[in-house]
């Protein structure tokens, strides 16, 4: 018996030490911050730092608002390595075969990849999100509208297309998104409480306007398997080689917001921050998840997404809390 309370001495000492490893000033950012509702760190596969704010907890389900396409894009992978979709340079005219009779022929030739970085050329919503909402047919309304832009040439941030991966998600597998996402991704992960919202043509959301619902805890476990090459629990959920894709796009397309100098390919973010690269997704309103690789680290966090004060806490997260975590997790 005295053997046994000693290891489990040992046991929770190694615990709260592991917790310890991150120092937050709380008199600080996060304190005076009534945005901001979960942060919580990974090293080496083990959380070493979970708190929640403002009321939330570790129960509570994030408005993942944008994090959406970056789901999305992981579940691209896995139907391509299924053979549902033959690759990112697939034409959308194989799931939308009415772009064939479309008068303006550049149609006909934008890919996957175009819709996953931002480049289609398809209509894009602009500041009026609530207008794509409220149309009965939002992917059918995307496609047939005039594009704003050269296919591949103009990155235009643009939910309305971002969408359409949903939709090819469904045409492809025979499944619906969240059915699929549920069976090869969620349930391998252990994954089993999440929320997904269908846009008004029937589909899941795939561009985060109505958002995926997760557990901070949970997206956490998303960005550890990008940050093991798609395996977990000696499993590979997502094929190494999309993995590489995401981590290191052939295409990518600079951003004014986010982290410094960061570009966008394939649904994530990547920034080179301080000499050390890093792959992230980001969200309205200071929904985060930063991949570090080189530190085997990943930091995820939630807030509030109120418009109102969504560019201020987005701009705080990136500007003092992300630099002091990063400072800590590096030394």
């Amino acid at each position: 018996m005295k053997r046994i309370a000693i290891l489990l001495v040992l046991c929770f000492i190694s615990y709260v030490q592991s917790f310890a490893q991150i120092h937050i000033d709380t008199t600080g950012y996060i304190k005076n911050n009534p945005l901001l509702y979960s942060l919580v760190i990974s090293k080496n596969d083990k959380i070493i730092y979970q708190q929640y704010f403002n009321g939330q907890d570790s129960t509570t389900l994030f408005n993942d608002q944008s994090l959406t396409k970056s789901v999305t894009a992981l579940l691209i992978g896995i139907a391509i390595d299924k053979g549902y979709i033959r690759s990112v340079d697939e034409k959308l005219t194989d799931f939308f075969p009415e772009l064939k009779m479309d008068t303006d022929k550049r149609k006909q030739d934008i890919t996957i990849r175009q819709v996953m970085n931002q480049a289609s050329g398809f209509y894009h919503e602009g500041v009026n999100v609530g207008a794509l909402l409220n149309i009965p047919d939002p992917s059918g309304y995307v496609i047939k509208a005039p594009l704003v832009s050269e296919p591949g040439k103009v990155f235009r941030y643009n939910n309305a297309a971002t969408h359409l991966l949903s939709v090819i998600l469904t045409k492809s597998t025979g499944m619906d998104t969240r059915a699929f996402a549920k069976k090869f991704l969620f349930d391998p992960l252990g994954i089993t409480t999440f929320d997904w919202k269908k846009m008004n043509d029937g589909y899941y959301d795939g561009c985060g306007l109505l958002s995926i619902r997760l557990r901070s805890v949970d997206m956490l476990k998303l960005g550890n398997l990008v940050l093991n090459k798609g395996v977990y629990d000696n499993r590979q959920i997502i094929p190494a080689k999309w993995i590489a894709s995401i981590i290191n796009p052939e295409v990518t397309y600079k951003t004014t917001w986010g982290l410094d100098n960061s570009v966008y390919g394939l649904c994530w973010y990547h920034a080179d921050y301080q000499g050390t690269e890093i792959t992230y997704a980001l969200g309205w309103g200071g929904q985060f998840m930063f991949v570090i690789p080189s530190l085997k680290a990943v930091i995820m966090t939630n807030s509030n997404v109120a418009d109102a004060t969504a560019i201020k806490e987005a701009a705080l997260i990136t500007g003092r809390l992300f630099p002091e975590l990063f400072k800590q997790l590096k030394d």
